[in-house]
C-alpha cells in the first residue's frame, strides 16, 4: 500500500493555486528606466533637431532633473541596461512556467504574459533609441 502511495506522489501534479505576477512588475520597472534614457538623450536631440531649442530650455528650467540625467547618462544607461538584461534572463528562465488550471486564472496569466512581453519589447526599443542618440548620433551627426 505504501508503494502505491509513493508511486502516485512521484507523478506530476497539476498546478492549482499559483500566485504569479507574470513578470509585469519587472517589465514596468524596465520600461520606466529605459524611458529615463529616452528623456535624457533622445528628447533633447529631437527638440534641437526640430529647431525647438527654446522649448528645450523651457523644459530644462521647469524640470532641472533632466540635467542630472544627462550628466550621469552612463550610469542611467548602465542601470537601465542591467534592468533589461535581468528582465530578459528572468523571462527566459520562466518561459515555460505553468499557469493555474482554473480557466479564469489561466486567461489572466496568459494576458499578463502578453502584456509583459509587449512592455519588454517597448523597453528594449526605447533603450536602443536613447542609446543611439546618447552615444552614436553625437559622432555621426
Amino acid at each position: 500500500m505504501s508503494n502505491q502511495h509513493q508511486a502516485s506522489s512521484d507523478e506530476p501534479q497539476p498546478v492549482q493555486n499559483i500566485k504569479r505576477s507574470g513578470g509585469w512588475g519587472l517589465s514596468a520597472l524596465s520600461l520606466f528606466t529605459s524611458t529615463g534614457t529616452l528623456i535624457c538623450c533622445a528628447l533633447p536631440a529631437l527638440l534641437v533637431t526640430m529647431g525647438a531649442g527654446a522649448v528645450l530650455a523651457g523644459v530644462v528650467s521647469t524640470v532641472p532633473q533632466l540635467i542630472w540625467l544627462s550628466q550621469y547618462k552612463i550610469a542611467v544607461f548602465a542601470v537601465a541596461g542591467g534592468m533589461l538584461v535581468l528582465n530578459g534572463v528572468l523571462r527566459y528562465v520562466n518561459r515555460h512556467a505553468p499557469c493555474p488550471i482554473d480557466p479564469d486564472q489561466a486567461r489572466s496569466c496568459m494576458r499578463l504574459r502578453k502584456i509583459s512581453t509587449i512592455m519588454f519589447a517597448v523597453s528594449c526599443v526605447i533603450y536602443m533609441i536613447g542609446f543611439f542618440f546618447a552615444f552614436v548620433a553625437i559622432h555621426v551627426l
